[in-house]
């Protein structure tokens, strides 16, 4: 729910608040992809229309800089501990640009975090992933914002 509401909404929601709002929102339809080991949930991406994703919108470093149409965005992932470093997001990866696609979306976004300057960001940053996973898929550094080390990766779909 980070980047569905604003900051303020967010923390008076708590964790038990946060959680009803993502299952009204999955309510209402799809918000992401889950991935599987046989029958067990065991990681999600977050994937939507960029106007889903407020906090994007209105970031800074993030907004679009121009209007675009049918621009959809990956904002975050979450794996569960026992399946890190597994190959689970890069699962979820793979499969996010076929899914934009089918539900209309031209380009797909990201805001990974680089870790090109040799130090890995602490974890609670890699949330959204890192700019090599990002590459790995097929994803280009759309714009590098001055304002920290996350960026927009983008790849048309």
């Amino acid at each position: 729910m980070w980047w569905r509401i604003p900051g303020r909404e967010f923390s008076a929601n708590g964790n038990a608040g946060n959680k009803a709002a993502l299952a009204q929102a999955v309510k209402a339809g799809p918000v992401g992809l889950l991935a599987y080991a046989d029958d067990t949930p065991v990681g999600w991406a977050a994937i939507a229309p960029r106007p889903d994703y407020p906090r994007v919108l209105r970031s800074p470093a993030l907004k679009p800089r121009t209007a675009e149409e049918n621009v959809w965005a990956m904002p975050c992932f979450f794996i569960h501990r026992e399946y890190r470093r597994q190959g689970v997001a890069s699962a979820l990866l793979k499969a996010a640009p076929k899914y934009a696609k089918a539900n209309g979306a031209s380009t797909l976004e990201a805001y990974p975090v680089d870790a090109a300057s040799g130090r890995m960001p602490p974890a609670a940053e890699l949330f959204t992933g890192t700019v090599d996973l990002f590459e790995r898929a097929g994803f280009e550094l759309h714009e590098r914002p001055a304002t920290g080390r996350r960026v927009v990766m983008r790849k048309r779909v």
